[in-house]
């Protein structure tokens, strides 16, 4: 599990965000396993600005909402958490308020998993994809797609600064011979 410092997570609402990303040693990042795509961008704010790691550069979106990011792996993935950077003391209005997770085989099946508020957020903000159930601790998908509904203040476009993806890592027995 992540740490989740200065964030809290009350009735799908989540408030704060931390500035330093702390991960897990149990997780791995597996954005680099997965082709990346979002529905518009303005030019020069493209998708490669979600995952460069520096949280001066981010995605801007260009038309209605929602704004869709979308991650598909060539096989089944394993996924625990998506961690995404935003910060509403820069961005105010292109700052994401609520957030719509979605998994399936493709576009074609979809389903929403998850649904996040997010309350003036500055910071690494941790969405765990585990269900209701406690033994859901993973959800197992081709592809993911974040949409972003709305924006803080009605703000039109969206920005997204930084955009993670993690799984559990695989199991090692040490026993072995």
């Amino acid at each position: 599990m992540a740490t989740e410092s200065s964030e809290g997570e009350d009735d799908g609402k989540l408030v704060g965000g931390s500035k330093h990303l702390v991960i897990d040693d149990d997780l791995r990042e597996m954005s680099k396993n997965a082709a990346w795509s979002v529905s518009s961008c303005k030019p020069g704010n493209g998708v490669q600005f979600l995952q460069d790691d520096n949280t001066e550069t981010y995605w801007q979106s260009d038309g209605a909402q929602p704004h869709l990011v979308n991650i598909q792996f060539q096989k089944k993935a394993k996924l625990q958490l998506i961690v995404l950077y935003v910060d509403f003391k820069l961005d105010e209005s292109y700052t994401p308020g609520k957030i719509s997770i979605r998994a399936g085989d493709g576009f074609h099946n979809l389903k929403e998993i998850k649904t996040v508020e997010l309350v003036k957020p500055t910071g690494w903000v941790h969405i765990f994809l585990s269900g209701t159930d406690p033994r859901e601790t993973f959800v197992n998908t081709f592809m993911l797609q974040i949409a972003v509904l709305s924006n803080h203040l009605n703000g039109r476009d969206t920005h997204v600064r930084q955009l993670k993806v993690y799984g559990p890592r695989p199991y090692r027995n040490s026993f072995a011979l």
